[in-house]
């Protein structure tokens, strides 16, 4: 990290940088969820620490192509610098499930033009995208529910979310548990939703961690809620 600090880090700077902390066995285990680099996520997240906020390497890291290069660009990015118009670009750019996720929540959720985002989102035909426009509808029933049609939307899932591609199904299962914990009025008929579309219901659960699963999902988290 000293060769960064000592002077404006370039774009080679950072690659170098990169490929030293590349690890074939992290590749192998990145690989198989569908990212394409072999960077410990802590040591990426220290290379990011050392460089600070620099919005115009960030931009020139992402044009690269190179994935640890564009998470490094997330983290060093100035989330409210970006137009609508930049971000919707991206997230079409943004190919692994890594560098999706971690756009949507460390730079389009703290951006102006979310909401926007947002709504475009929801309804567009590639479901990668969708799939952002769902995780975004999510945090605003969490967070800013106001003005959204929760019946709605515990509709189209109930209709869309069995034969939606994983991305987008995932998403849509989160939003439908996201509804239950978070509203009462609507628990029963999100959870009687989850049971009998069996979305996530197998889905392999390490112990101590809560399953996927919408009504486990749900109870879980309500009990955790109610429990002193």
């Amino acid at each position: 990290m000293a060769a960064l600090s000592a002077a404006p880090a370039t774009v080679e700077d950072v690659l170098a940088e990169l490929a030293a902390l590349e690890d074939p066995k992290v590749r192998a285990v990145n690989e198989r969820h569908g990212d394409d680099h072999g960077v410990n996520l802590t040591r990426l997240r220290g290379l990011a620490k050392s460089l600070g906020s620099q919005p115009d390497l960030a931009r020139r890291l992402w044009e690269t192509g190179d994935t640890a290069a564009r998470l490094v660009a997330i983290l060093i990015s100035r989330p409210k610098a970006y137009s609508a118009a930049e971000l919707d670009a991206m997230l079409r750019q943004a190919g692994v499930p890594k560098v999706h996720d971690w756009l949507v929540n460390y730079v389009v959720k703290k951006n102006p033009h979310v909401e926007e985002l947002r709504v475009q989102w929801f309804a567009d035909p590639d479901p990668v995208v969708a799939s952002a426009g769902w995780a975004l509808t999510s945090d605003r029933v969490a967070k800013a529910p106001q003005g959204l049609d929760l019946t709605d939307l515990l509709a189209v899932i109930e209709a869309r979310m069995t034969d939606a591609p994983d991305r987008l199904q995932w998403a849509m299962n989160e939003c439908l548990a996201t509804i239950g914990i978070r509203f009462p009025e609507h628990r029963a008929h999100a959870v009687d939703i989850g049971e009998r579309l069996e979305v996530l219901m197998d889905y392999p659960t390490p112990p101590n961690c809560t399953s996927p699963f919408a009504p486990v999902w749900i109870a879980e988290m309500v009990r955790r809620q109610t429990t002193p």
